[in-house]
């Protein structure tokens, strides 16, 4: 039986999916859901997210979103919902602080043991994000061109899934591990999402996690080594700097 994630005091973590929504807060050990899908809004997800964890407390909030997150705020629509994410104001939507983070990476984040690891989530779409040395690279693996047709995540996300066959999804999986392995050399991958439970056997270097793991991500997200809008605005502030100082020379 698996250990519950550890819980960072007074935190929610809402894990935003094609499929549904979950939420856990410190202090609980089973998450709650509700039903997601393609007319989800910004809005529509918080206000599902307040009636679903009525009675629970929280001081803050970690957001596994489906799509680009920049700054902590999303920079694209995402692909399997409604438009209406970018630009919202979440932090006034909830009523408190709130650090948003791609879902793949959040997932990654709560699986990672160190080194550099690759992580690939298996669900509606193809989840992926890179660590290394404890600095998070989100990643849009799953919409490169696998074809001339079809994208990677249209042969081993859901659509893959339910087209192929699961044999045949088995061993796509293991061409597309393969194919991310060696050009971008972890030390280990981890398999994550709702199906990599369907793999019999995993590919060498892998590892199975679960969704667990996009929790243990959420509260990880409000220790200090991972402040994503700390790091980008230091970032940021340090490219300003150097620019000044190159155009005075």
């Amino acid at each position: 039986m698996k250990r519950s994630p550890p819980h960072a005091p007074g935190i929610l973590v809402v894990d935003v999916g094609g499929s549904s929504v979950k939420c856990l807060a410190s202090g609980h050990r089973a998450p709650r859901k509700f039903a997601s899908g393609p007319g989800m809004t910004a809005e529509k997800m918080v206000r599902g997210v307040l009636k679903l964890v009525k009675g629970w407390s929280f001081e803050r909030v970690s957001i596994g979103y489906p799509g680009v997150v920049r700054d902590g705020t999303p920079a694209r629509e995402p692909h399997n919902l409604r438009v209406g994410w970018v630009g919202f104001d979440y932090e006034a939507a909830f009523g408190v602080p709130v650090r948003m983070l791609n879902d793949a990476a959040m997932q990654a984040l709560g699986a990672y043991e160190g080194g550099k690891m690759l992580f690939l989530g298996l669900g509606t779409g193809l989840g992926s994000a890179f660590i290394a040395d404890g600095v998070i690279v989100p990643l849009e693996l799953g919409h490169l061109r696998y074809s001339n047709a079809r994208t990677y995540e249209a042969y081993v996300g859901k659509a893959g899934l339910k087209g192929l066959g699961k044999e045949k999804w088995r061993r796509q999986v293991e061409k597309v591990v393969e194919d991310f392995r060696q050009a971008l050399l972890p030390d280990y991958i981890m398999l994550g999402g709702g199906n990599a439970k369907k793999l019999a056997e995993l590919p060498p270097d892998c590892r199975r996690g679960g969704n667990e793991d996009a929790f243990k991500g959420g509260f990880r997200l409000w220790e200090a080594d991972y402040a994503p809008r700390k790091a980008a605005t230091q970032a940021r502030a340090a490219g300003k700097s150097a620019r000044k100082k190159s155009r005075r020379s």
